[in-house]
């Protein structure tokens, strides 16, 4: 039987309710046009569908801030249903995805679907802080329950290989660099660059760069030392253009890693989530999620 999946959204400048629902669902071509992130519809049009769908479960309920804005998500992801309320889709649903990247708001949006025992993928960033994190994690029922992640944290083209590695020698520094905000982007390197480092490393030194701003595009540069060695640097340019990007340096060569592939990196992630819930297995570990949360809040000091 196919996992029943409520979405919730909107916040500013994230499509993730669309691109997750429709990862599942597949959606409706012109009305995908109308979404308001060109960049959703051009990388949809690239899959194989209905074969790029997501076996096994399907997004049949959405809430968002604005009945409109809800209709117009379930139109172009072909989710059959619409809610006035969150809280509605408590018995309607097996899990809920949370995708709103408004890190501010997740504790009342996650709340009464933790309380209830459901599943839930909390979009990046979870937290801000530690703090504001432990408040998250104080309402899990069993461990697990909670799953967030960038999805880089699952893609590919930032991944070494063994033969990357083999060719890099001892890694001695990784260096990465995202567009926009410290807040909402850095995540996006930092999972990534984790992923390469030794098991268990942790960090012993760490120097971050004020943001001239504390506006939303602020953005942040946070150095930090670890156990094993490795120096990384983290590289949030705000309204300065770059792709995202990470640099290893080895003993015996460098490579670069390019993100470009959003379609397949949230794919993996939604699959990580779903394959948790059916196999009960911890999906997204509570040490590894302190760890992220705990270096996005040094890069804010």
């Amino acid at each position: 039987m196919n996992l029943k999946l409520g979405i919730i959204g909107l916040s500013d400048g994230n499509g993730h309710p669309y691109s997750w629902s429709a990862i599942f669902n597949g959606y409706d071509p012109e009305a995908m046009e109308l979404c308001g992130f060109p960049v959703i519809p051009r990388y949809l049009e690239q899959q194989n569908w209905p074969a790029s769908r997501i076996n096994g479960a399907d997004v049949v309920v959405v809430w968002t801030q604005k009945e409109e804005l809800s209709q117009k998500i379930a139109k172009a992801a072909r989710i059959p249903r619409v809610v006035s309320t969150p809280e509605e889709m408590i018995g309607m649903v097996d899990a809920v995805l949370l995708a709103r990247d408004d890190a501010e708001n997740h504790l009342e949006f996650a709340a009464p679907f933790i309380k209830a025992g459901l599943p839930i993928y909390i979009d990046k960033p979870i937290a801000l802080s530690v703090s504001a994190l432990d408040k998250l994690y104080e309402l899990e029922q069993y461990p697990g329950q909670i799953f967030t992640c960038s999805a880089l944290r699952y893609s590919a083209e930032l991944m070494l290989t063994e033969e990357d590695r083999r060719e890099l020698g001892e890694i001695r520094k990784i260096v990465a660099f995202t567009p926009k905000s410290w807040s909402k982007y850095a995540v996006h390197i930092i999972e990534p660059v984790l992923n390469m480092l030794p098991q268990g490393d942790e960090p012993v030194s760490g120097n971050a760069t004020t943001p001239a701003s504390s506006e939303d595009d602020a953005s942040g540069t946070l150095l930090v030392g670890w156990r094993s060695g490795v120096q990384t640097a983290f590289f949030a340019t705000g309204d300065g253009l770059t792709p995202i990007s990470v640099r290893v340096i080895g003993t015996k060569g460098y490579k670069d890693l390019n993100f470009t592939d959003s379609f397949s990196a949230f794919k993996a992630a939604l699959e990580a989530f779903v394959g948790g819930i059916r196999n009960r297995e911890v999906a997204s570990p509570k040490t590894f999620n302190t760890l992220v949360v705990e270096l996005l809040e040094r890069g804010k000091a």
